[in-house]
């Protein structure tokens, strides 16, 4: 696993309930947490999180308190910087991306225009 800085950061609840997910595939050191953005969604692009097994030449790898975490090359500069939340209220659950690099984000969160596309 490389050891060094994850261009992400996660609040504690993030981590908690990412772990939980984990804890779900049997801790298996093969799943990862993957962090990314994909072309998509009413701004350009969209955030990625998702469980992966796959790791390829075009990935960096990250120890992140213990939790896996992979996030391809080209995404990488979309989410420097990037803090990942995890909230529950009002029977609503979800993840939220604080990202500096973001112009404009849609209204559900989880889409984005980045700055440098004005």
């Amino acid at each position: 696993m490389d050891t060094t800085i994850c261009p992400v950061q996660f609040t504690e609840s993030a981590l908690k309930r990412l772990r939980a997910v984990l804890a779900k595939h049997g801790n298996d050191p093969q799943v990862r947490i993957r962090v990314g953005v994909r072309g998509g969604g009413c701004h350009g692009l969209t955030y990625v999180l998702d469980v992966d097994t796959k790791v390829t030449d075009k990935d960096d790898l990250y120890d992140v308190e213990g939790l896996p975490v992979v996030i391809d090359r080209k995404s990488k500069k979309f989410l420097e910087g990037t803090l990942i939340d995890y909230s529950f209220q009002n029977l609503l659950a979800g993840f939220t991306f604080h990202n500096p690099n973001a112009e404009r984000s849609c209204g559900c969160g989880t889409s984005f225009t980045p700055k440098w596309l004005r």
